[in-house]
C-alpha cells in the first residue's frame, strides 16, 4: 500500500496578468465603436406621430428642424410649441438663416442635396408647421421629409 504524505498547504500560483493589457484595449474599442455621438440635445417634447408608409433616408444631407412645447427643464420658454434649431430655440423668422448657415456648412458635393428633416410634435399645431415650410420656400430648401414613427414602434 502507498501512502500519502501530508505536504503544507499547496499555494496557488500567481495569477498571470500579461492578458490585461488585451482585454482593457477590447473593452476601450468596444466602447468607441458602440458609442453614437449626438448632434444636438432635444429641448422640447418630441412625441412623433405614427405613419404607415415609411423609408430611410440617408442622414448625412439631412438638417433636423425640432418643434413642439418646451421640455419640463426649459419651462422657462412657456408652453406654446416653439422651433429648435441644433442646441437653440429660434424664432419663424430665423428658420430660413439657419438653414443656409447649415447649408453653407455642409460638404460641397451635398449642399444642393440638403434635405430637411421636421420631427414635430403631434400636439404641435399645424399652423407652426406651415409657417416653417414656408421659410424653407424663400431659402430654396425644397426637399422636406416629415419624421415619423411606424405603427409597430407604438
Amino acid at each position: 500500500m502507498s501512502k500519502f504524505k501530508k505536504g503544507g498547504k499547496g499555494e496557488l500560483p500567481a495569477i498571470s496578468t500579461a492578458s490585461l493589457p488585451d482585454i482593457v484595449f477590447m473593452l476601450l474599442f468596444f466602447f468607441m465603436v458602440a458609442t453614437v455621438m449626438r448632434d444636438s440635445s432635444l429641448m422640447i417634447e418630441n412625441r412623433l406621430p405614427s405613419a404607415d408608409q415609411v423609408e430611410k433616408l440617408k442622414k448625412d444631407r439631412t438638417t433636423f428642424i425640432y418643434a413642439g412645447k418646451p421640455s419640463s427643464q426649459y419651462k422657462q420658454f412657456g408652453e406654446e410649441p416653439r422651433i429648435q434649431f441644433n442646441d437653440a430655440f429660434i424664432s419663424v423668422e430665423d428658420v430660413q438663416a439657419s438653414v443656409l448657415q447649415a447649408q453653407a456648412d455642409m460638404n460641397e458635393e451635398l449642399k444642393s442635396k440638403i434635405v430637411v428633416g421636421l420631427k414635430v410634435d403631434k400636439d404641435t399645431h399645424a399652423g407652426l408647421v406651415s409657417d416653417v415650410k414656408q421659410e424653407l420656400r424663400k431659402a430654396n430648401t425644397l426637399k422636406v421629409m416629415y419624421i415619423t414613427n411606424t405603427r409597430a414602434e407604438q
